[in-house]
């Protein structure tokens, strides 16, 4: 029931992080894989990695460069998706960026650009390339949200920001294109480090999160991977408007 065999899915920020380990873990459940980034090196290294991972009966992973903040950029992404695999049977928005400040020194173009890549890209990603889906009456959309959309997360207000606005599109969508034939969810993860955090996350920052985690240890991307997996497959087929948590047990902690 958790085979993707046949589908054809696109990764938006495929290209690194938690995209790409959901890109590999599609591609090893059977379906045909596109991841999207903004950088062409970054997509076209991608591409190479998820290649040479699989053998040569695999469908080759495809890779487009996309600015997704920009609505005429969606909108080509859509179209050369098609034109290259066909219709969309999963999408999966993985793009995102955070920035780690007390809440009175964001500036404008601060607020702007989280607002844009978080949020506003997701909105638009959802309603522009999901509407083939919701013309054939199938298919399943799922967003990256985060622990910071369940409690409130210092120094990163604008993030807390977006990613409760994704689980309320995402609850909304999920109850809109429900009739539709269309499914809609989220994962939450907890801790991964990954290129989007390593570097902005402080030693003392980073062990506290590691000490209030139940498990005593940060995530690994490829943990990620059955969550998408499950979201994206019959498995699922009566889930829609969830969010579901991999974080080792950090929500359900009460200390």
């Amino acid at each position: 029931m958790t085979a993707l065999n046949g589908s054809n899915a696109l990764i938006i920020g495929g290209s690194s992080g938690i995209g790409l380990a959901i890109a590999a873990g599609f591609r090893q459940a059977g379906a045909r894989v596109a991841i999207a980034g903004r950088r062409q090196d970054k997509v076209e290294a991608a591409v190479q990695q998820l290649n040479a991972a699989i053998g040569v009966d695999a469908p080759p992973v495809s890779g487009f460069t996309a600015d997704v903040t920009d609505l005429e950029a969606i909108k080509r992404l859509g179209r050369s998706f098609a034109e290259r695999l066909g219709p969309l049977d999963s999408l999966v928005t993985c793009q995102g960026t955070t920035m780690l400040q007390p809440a009175g020194e964001f500036s404008e173009g601060d607020y702007d650009h989280l607002m844009d890549t978080n949020l506003k890209s997701v909105f638009f990603a959802c309603t522009h390339l999901a509407a083939p889906m919701l013309e054939r009456g199938r298919g399943t959309v799922i967003t990256i949200a985060s622990l910071a959309a369940h409690r409130g997360w210092p120094n990163a207000a604008v993030y807390a920001m977006t990613k409760h606005g994704v689980l309320g599109l995402t609850r909304t969508l999920a109850v809109e294109w429900a009739p539709l034939g269309v499914r809609i969810n989220s994962i939450s993860p907890g801790v991964f480090l990954t290129e989007l955090n390593r570097k902005r996350m402080s030693s003392e920052r980073t062990a506290r999160l590691r000490d209030r985690t139940p498990l005593g240890r940060f995530g690994e991307t490829s943990e990620l991977v059955g969550a998408a997996v499950f979201l994206a497959s019959d498995a699922s087929s009566y889930v829609t408007g969830a969010d579901l948590v991999v974080d080792g047990g950090y929500l359900a902690s009460g200390i």
